[in-house]
């Protein structure tokens, strides 16, 4: 009897030992956990948080390239099927390992919100034309344009999943969010520029580029109005979580960079408050951006816009300039203007609107020259 239990205490020790040290049956839910999650997920900490967010696994229908193991490319093509909840998850979460593992060049996202057809692509073609790999472009039109340009073109396969937008209304706050989140889902860009489609650029491309990727801030306009069209605005409806002094207004084009563009795109506490209480004589994309950058991470930008309009002529709407308005010295008066830019004085802006169809032949004449869109121009002077 005494050897029939030593044997068996043998048999169960053996047998023991190697159920520990399989890896297959000791690990099963790692193996599988592994191939949704590449990297390992780090912290990354928001402006007003202490709570850590993780690297997002992006979905199966979304496309990314990697091309070997030292470069990555961005999505050939915008189009995706994420809901807009999944679309902000996913956007709103970074790496924080700050060493990429592939080659990393800079990239400045040209976020464009448009009805339809841009009217001034050729000029935009010539601007970012021989500077592939240091933008990207996303286009957010009425769901019913579905044309698509050429292939040729830099605006090729660039529309965004959208939805329609009513000016003044929380869709068009929904849309420039989409267009935020589409365009971090790229970790190579670092700055993100919205613009309209009667936009132009009053410098040429390395200018530019060189002045957003160097600025210590962002560009977003937040000021505090105490006109009825101001604090007026206000309802007390969003007290106790925005007060009256935490009240901002400012023009709907910004510039981010890229601490600040996930903050916009996760924000869920001052969202819906604006979505229920800012509604017409109220309009969100008057004062949400500006009251959100206020309340959370007013050091990262500069309080102002570096897109240029004309508000003289007065109304709700700025003068739309036709093609009789375009002339060298006109673009020069807008040029000249100047701010503080990285503590030194330099050119307040770097685009210019509103721009009527017509004015595309006269700028483009002009456009070597004046705007520097000369093959041969590399820098100007700002």
């Amino acid at each position: 009897m005494a050897i029939f239990v030593v044997i068996l205490g043998m048999f169960i020790n053996v047998h023991v030992k190697k159920f520990l040290v399989s890896e297959e049956v000791y690990f099963p839910q790692l193996t599988a956990f592994s191939q949704f999650y590449p990297w390992s997920p780090p912290p990354y900490i928001f402006c007003n948080s202490s709570s850590p967010s993780l690297l997002p696994v992006l979905p199966t229908n979304f496309s990314t390239e990697i091309t070997g193991s030292t470069s990555r490319e961005s999505p050939r093509d915008n189009w995706h099927s994420m809901s807009d909840e999944e679309l902000m998850w996913h956007a709103s979460m970074v790496p924080g390992i700050k060493e990429y593992p592939f080659k990393w060049t800079p990239k400045v996202a040209f976020m464009f919100l448009s009805r339809g057809e841009l009217a001034l692509a050729p000029l935009w073609q010539k601007f970012f034309k021989g500077h592939e790999g240091l933008f990207s472009i996303y286009i957010h039109t009425s769901p019913e344009f579905t044309n698509e340009p050429p292939k040729s073109s830099v605006f090729y396969k660039r529309r965004i999943p959208s939805k329609p937008v009513q000016w003044g209304r929380v869709t068009m706050i929904d849309a420039e969010r989409r267009l935020l989140a589409n365009a971090l889902l790229d970790f190579s860009n670092e700055r993100f520029v919205l613009l309209s489609e009667s936009c132009i650029p009053i410098f040429n491309f390395t200018t530019i580029y060189n002045y957003l990727i160097n600025s210590k801030k962002g560009f977003v306009s937040s000021f505090d109005d105490p006109r009825p069209i101001g604090r007026g605005r206000y309802n007390k409806g969003m007290w106790p979580a925005i007060t009256l002094p935490d009240w901002r207004k400012g023009s709907q084009w910004f510039e981010v960079n890229r601490k600040l563009a996930i903050e916009m795109v996760s924000d869920v506490t001052y969202y819906p408050i604006f979505r229920d209480h800012c509604l017409p004589p109220c309009y969100m994309d008057e004062h949400y951006f500006a009251t959100l950058v206020n309340k959370l991470c007013p050091e990262l930008t500069t309080g102002r816009t570096i897109t240029w309009v004309d508000w003289s002529r007065g109304g709700s709407h700025p003068t739309m300039f036709v093609r009789k308005d375009v002339s060298k010295a006109f673009l020069n008066r807008i040029r000249d203007s100047r701010c503080s830019y990285n503590g030194k004085s330099s050119a307040c802006f770097l685009f210019a609107r509103k721009f009527h169809p017509s004015t595309l032949q006269p700028l483009m004449s002009i456009a070597p020259k004046s705007l520097g869109l000369d093959p041969d121009t590399t820098f100007m002077s700002i």
